[in-house]
């Protein structure tokens, strides 16, 4: 899908960047929202930036943002686990 944005031409002079880069951070920043929202996987917020998965979670770092990509049945597993792990060292 292409999707087309008009932005005025003395904007990308105002805001410092090159059109490329402008364009790189409008979609890590979209990407990034619709992860936090949980509307997208960590690796589907990835390729809608434009990344590797890796360089992806690099990215976040730098943000500061938390990295989750674990299914919930997983993560009822780890609990579970834990939990019985808690109950044998009682």
């Amino acid at each position: 899908m292409q999707l087309t944005i008009n932005i005025p031409d003395n904007f990308l002079i105002s805001v410092k960047e090159k059109q490329e880069d402008f364009i790189k951070t409008m979609l890590f920043n979209h990407a990034l929202i619709l992860y936090r929202k949980n509307k997208l996987s960590l690796g589907k917020a990835a390729e809608l930036a434009g990344y590797d998965r890796l360089t992806f979670i690099q990215k976040l770092q730098l943000e500061n943002e938390t990295i989750y990509d674990y299914e919930p049945e997983l993560v009822n597993e780890m609990v579970n686990n834990a939990q019985q792990t808690l109950a044998l060292l009682k």
